[in-house]
């Protein structure tokens, strides 16, 4: 029987990895913004997700994280490369 107020779906143990959800967070935060922050992030935290998957489960969005840093990262780089092929970065000040 269970006790006034909870439920017995929150009780069943069954809980994801929280380092799995943060890497597949930074790795789609990171395709948007700060690729070269949280790209490396999430590929960390996946890694580290990854490792303790076998405990705590989350193995699938460990692995996306992983593959979304990956993908940021990579973005970063070929935004680089155009910008320092096309005269680097130059800001317009008026006149």
């Amino acid at each position: 029987m269970t006790s006034y107020g909870s439920s017995p779906a929150a009780s069943s143990g069954s809980r994801t990895n929280g380092l799995a959800i943060a890497s597949l967070c930074c790795g789609i935060v990171g395709l948007f913004f700060l690729n070269v922050v949280l790209g490396p992030l999430a590929i960390i935290l996946g890694a580290v997700a990854h490792r303790q998957a076998g405990a705590k489960g989350g193995a699938g969005m460990a692995k996306a994280g992983i593959i979304l840093g990956i993908v940021s990262v990579v973005l970063w780089l070929v935004l680089l490369a155009v910008a320092a092929s096309s005269g680097g970065f130059s800001w317009y000040v008026g006149g």
